[in-house]
């Protein structure tokens, strides 16, 4: 019976999954037959002249998951040891549920707090403050609002933080403490007991915590939407504002035609993909992680 139920959620799941992607696909086709490849290397998004090119897009949607995780995933791990292994044991509940916590906040909030209060006090304080420190260095030029790429991955960032410190805390309270005595026994301090051993033997849990933080990263629209600016183009700062494609489709949808909505099923195809290659890798490099520590 046990078995049988969990073979038929199993199969549920699998049909589930399969329809989604025929409906992706199928619904997609008229955009594939009107843009090709043009969906992909196209950087002009005017539905009205029916041009639709996402390099612009996809361009943004991989700049504010990268700016993200560049902050989330030191942090993060960083958090993890300090739970585990740094702070008081008393300390440890309360300061990891706060953490915790942040994954509970609904997006539209993170959206509502960078519109009012991160996106005037970047534009007014931090870009300029940025702009003059890296000499007008092209990554940090074009100041023309406080919503930006920037500003969306920096909320992407508070926003997948609790996954990845969550899942790490995990894998690093797993290791097992023979090895941690065993490193300290013979001299070891401890941050080279963390660096060399605890660290290592939870690469594989860490691994998995940063490819899901990776997903949602990827994924996320309701706050980007708002932080962004929404503008279609590449700009070469990552002070402009831009658009990912998550966000694309939930403020077009509705004043779409049927065409636009064909392309934009495309786009979600596409991130579909997007996430699915993410995932892959992720299981790779865990695979791959939890074959190192058993050798």
């Amino acid at each position: 019976m046990y078995w049988g139920v969990l073979y038929g959620a199993a199969i549920v799941f699998a049909f589930i999954c399969i329809a989604l992607l025929l409906t992706l696909v199928l619904q997609s086709l008229p955009a594939w037959r009107h843009s090709g490849a043009g969906l992909f290397t196209g950087s002009t998004w005017d539905p009205t002249n029916k041009q639709y090119g996402a390099l612009p897009l996809i361009a943004g949607t991989l700049e504010t998951a990268a700016i993200a995780l560049l902050f989330a995933v030191p942090i993060g791990i960083a958090v993890a040891l300090c739970v585990v292994h740094l702070v008081p044991a008393r300390l440890r509940v309360p300061f990891s549920s706060f953490v915790e916590m942040l994954a509970a906040v609904p997006s539209v909030v993170y959206g509502i707090v960078g519109v009012l209060f991160l996106a005037p006090w970047c534009q007014n304080v931090f870009y300029p403050w940025l702009n003059s420190v890296t000499h007008n260095f092209v990554l940090f030029s074009n100041v023309t609002s406080g919503d930006s790429t920037l500003l969306a991955g920096m909320v992407l960032f508070v926003m997948v933080l609790p996954t990845i410190m969550a899942l790490s805390r995990d894998a690093i309270a797993a290791v097992p403490k023979d090895q941690i005595e065993a490193a300290l026994s013979v001299g070891a301090t401890k941050w080279q007991t963390l660096y060399r051993v605890v660290l290592p033997n939870a690469r594989a849990g860490i691994t998995g915590a940063v490819t899901l933080a990776s997903a949602r990263a990827l994924g996320e629209t309701i706050a980007v939407s708002m932080v962004i600016g929404g503008a279609f183009g590449i700009s070469s700062s990552l002070l402009g504002q831009g658009n990912t494609i998550a966000a694309t489709i939930a403020s077009s949808w509705d004043d779409s035609t049927t065409l636009t909505k064909s392309e934009l099923v495309a786009l979600a195809l596409v991130l579909v993909t997007m996430t699915a290659f993410v995932n892959f890798v992720g299981r790779r490099l865990v695979a791959r992680s939890t074959q190192g520590a058993t050798l």
